[in-house]
Order: C-alpha cells, then sequence, then structure tokens
C-alpha cells in the first residue's frame, strides 16, 4: 500500500499539471477560432446530453495543422528555432566544458566557492539578468564604450537587436545546467586513469581525448539536452535581444495567443513544439536511466 502511494503521487501530479492541460490545448487546436469568450469554437455543452457531445466531436477538424504545414511562417520559424537551439547548444559546450574541468581540477577546498559562483546568478531574476544584457550589448552599452576606451574599434557595434545578442543572452543564461552536469562527471572521474594513460606513452592531451571526454560523455549529454529543451522554445530573451529578423517559435506561439487572438491555431503550434521536444526529452531520460544503471 505504502509502494502504491509512493508511486501514485508523481502520476497525480503529472496527471494534474501536465495531461490534463495538453488535453486542454490538443482541444482548442482542433477547434476553429470565433469571436467569442473564449475565442473558439465548439463548446461542450453537457447538458445536452449524448447528442452535444456527439455534435461537440463532430465539429473538431485538423484545419489549424494543415494551415500550420501551408504557411511559411510557421515552419520556417521551428527551423529556426532547431538551428539557434542547436548553436547555442554547442556554444554553451565550448563555454562550459573548459569551466567545468577547470572546477574539477581545482583543490577540494575551492571547489564548493567555485560551484557556489556557478550557481550564484539563480539568486538574481531571470528577466533582470536579461534586461543587464540589454545594457551591456547596447550601442551606448558598457561593451561598446570599453572597446571604444581601448582603441579596439572607431565605431560602436550593432550587436543588440540582432541574432548574436540572443546566442550571448542564451549562452549566458544556460550555462549553469551545462557545467554542473560536466563538472559532476569529471570529478568522479579516476586521476589514475590518465597516469596509466601517460605511463602508456600517451601526451597530456592525447590522454584528455581518450580518456576525459569519453568518460565525461554523459555529463555532455546531459547538459547539452538540459540547455537544448529550453532554448528550443525560449521567448523571453529573443524577444528583448532579438531583433525583427529573429524567428522563433516561441514568439510566434505569443504573437499568436495575445496579438491575433488566434488560440485554435496557437494551440496547434503549441502541440507540434511539443511533439518535437518529446524526442530529446525521451533521449535525456533514457541517457539518465542508463547513468544511474552504470552507478550502481
Amino acid at each position: 500500500m505504502r509502494k502504491a502511494v509512493l508511486i501514485a503521487v508523481p502520476y497525480v501530479w503529472l496527471l494534474a499539471l501536465f495531461l490534463v492541460p495538453f488535453a486542454i490545448v490538443l482541444k482548442i487546436s482542433l477547434s476553429d477560432v470565433a469571436l467569442a469568450r473564449p475565442p473558439y469554437m465548439p463548446q461542450l455543452d453537457p447538458s445536452a446530453g449524448w447528442e452535444g457531445i456527439k455534435a461537440f466531436f463532430a465539429d473538431l477538424d485538423f484545419e489549424n495543422f494543415t494551415f500550420l504545414a501551408t504557411d511559411d511562417l510557421y515552419w520556417k520559424a521551428y527551423l529556426s528555432s532547431l538551428k539557434i537551439a542547436i548553436i547555442s547548444t554547442v556554444l554553451t559546450l565550448l563555454v562550459g566544458y573548459p569551466i567545468a574541468y577547470g572546477m574539477a581540477r581545482a583543490n577540494r577546498e575551492w571547489r564548493p566557492t567555485l560551484l557556489m559562483l556557478v550557481i550564484l546568478p539563480f539568486w538574481t531574476s531571470f528577466l533582470i539578468r536579461v534586461y543587464s544584457w540589454m545594457g551591456i550589448l547596447s550601442t551606448e552599452g558598457v561593451l561598446n564604450q570599453f572597446l571604444q576606451a581601448i582603441g579596439v574599434i572607431s565605431e560602436p557595434l550593432q550587436i543588440m537587436n540582432t541574432n548574436t545578442a540572443v546566442y550571448i543572452g542564451i549562452v549566458y543564461t544556460y550555462l549553469p545546467f551545462m557545467i554542473l552536469p560536466i563538472y559532476s562527471a569529471l570529478e568522479k572521474l579516476d586521476d589514475s586513469l590518465l597516469e596509466a594513460a601517460e605511463d602508456l606513452g600517451c601526451s597530456r592531451l592525447s590522454a584528455f581525448w581518450l580518456v576525459t571526454i569519453p568518460l565525461s560523455t554523459g555529463g555532455i549529454i546531459a547538459g547539452s539536452f538540459l540547455v537544448f529543451i529550453p532554448a528550443l522554445g525560449e521567448f523571453v530573451i529573443p524577444s528583448l535581444l532579438g531583433g525583427s529578423d529573429t524567428l522563433m517559435i516561441g514568439k510566434v506561439l505569443y504573437e499568436e495567443f495575445f496579438s491575433n487572438r488566434d488560440w485554435p491555431v496557437a494551440s496547434a503550434v503549441a502541440v507540434i513544439l511539443l511533439a518535437i521536444l518529446i524526442v530529446p526529452i525521451l533521449l535525456f531520460q533514457r541517457n539518465q536511466q542508463l547513468a544511474r544503471e552504470a552507478d550502481q
């Protein structure tokens, strides 16, 4: 009985906070836009009995999904979001791995301090941190003033309202999610393996590529998923740091809901986005399961 209760708690949580909202969004995606409250039809009328239920399901259709497939804006937004998420994940890995490696190689008494410095940005509001980058990257911002002061540039760089600013914002925001799993994997690394590789004739660089990188693959995969999944549907960063040329599905989703008031199309966009995210989420869960089995 205790086991059943313990298992039931997460399933009830999942049912209430994921499956039920997803079912509602899926139903809205099969509806048609209407000048009503809520702004879609049909509405289920339980007082109409079985005939009302049959009429309700008969009026649902897949026209919104067909519309998304035929309109260039939406599939270009999905492709652009995938490109930005993939590039951001690679950049975050290139920045985060050396930091995690340095933390794992630092003296043990310094590691808690370094770990705290990585987590420290979470103590500040996400929105405030993104707004701060607006002050840094703007034409008259701190970065341009510094580069002009040291003579690197003669006129301000246009970084704000570009994809470059979006990449900087995403890499900065999700960098801890890349560092922490890699650091966890590198901290468990047995130094005797590196010594054995060097005794067998490997240079330090060869030992790094042949021993350290393979043994930290689990952390790399976990960190990459933790960055890629939220970056794919990111809305705040491209809205504040990106420009009109920055096309991401999160911005399109927001505009359909709140600007166009087309809830059925917006729901269809959300359903497809979730379907895309299911694949990396399942792969991430599989990777975590294999990691737990390996530790046992």
